[in-house]
């Protein structure tokens, strides 16, 4: 496992190439969001996906979101009808997950075989530098089932050597979980509550 030191707000963009290398060549990677550290991998490489359940110890029932570099990309992968676009202009870039109905090219690996798929653009350059070539996957850098670590270190001693590179910039902004709004359904429904969960509700 390889550790680089790199800032949130104003990334080496030569590291960000050197873990989008990573990426590419199917390994995964520790990096910061808003929320917590989550782990990446390209969401267009099976096998990467699979590491990802593995490091985790994750049931493949359950699904992985996605992190995106802009709005515009969202069509790429999901559908938005128009009353989810609003919300998204509206919340990203932010500590929000938005589930959506996905698209073919997204792996059914990711949705736990459904039709939806969670959408994260971190209020985070470094995160949205990192899913600017192809998106990435967002999941929290922990074993299921236990704590979420605040720090690298804390991620390190939890995953080992399962992950291939970690991009440390200290501590998260927020420190806990996005919250979480399944746009999928005639009304938007809460599935989970974290970091901006007062703005959402103001919203809906």
């Amino acid at each position: 496992m390889k550790i680089l030191k790199i800032n949130s707000k104003n990334p080496d963009l030569d590291i960000i190439k050197q873990a989008q290398k990573y990426l590419k060549q199917g390994k995964i990677i520790v990096y910061p969001t808003d929320t917590v550290y989550g782990i990446a991998a390209n969401v267009y490489d099976e096998s990467a996906i699979s590491k990802v359940f593995n490091s985790k110890k994750r049931s493949k029932n359950k699904a992985v979101s996605l992190c995106l570099a802009e709005i515009e990309t969202i069509r790429d992968v999901a559908f938005m009808d128009d009353k989810t676009e609003v919300l998204v202009e509206q919340l990203f870039p932010g500590p929000f997950t938005i589930i959506m109905q996905k698209k073919e090219v997204i792996s059914p690996l990711l949705t736990a075989g459904t039709n939806k798929i969670g959408i994260r653009i971190p209020d985070n350059k470094l995160s949205r530098e990192l899913a600017s070539e192809f998106p990435i996957t967002s999941t929290s850098a922990n074993i299921s089932g236990m704590d979420v670590p605040e720090s690298p270190k804390e991620v390190v001693e939890q995953l080992g050597d399962s992950i291939d590179l970690v991009l440390d910039a200290g501590i998260c902004k927020y420190g806990l979980h996005s919250t979480v709004v399944d746009m999928t359904g005639d009304k938007p429904v809460i599935l989970r509550k974290g970091a901006g969960y007062e703005t959402l509700i103001n919203l809906l």
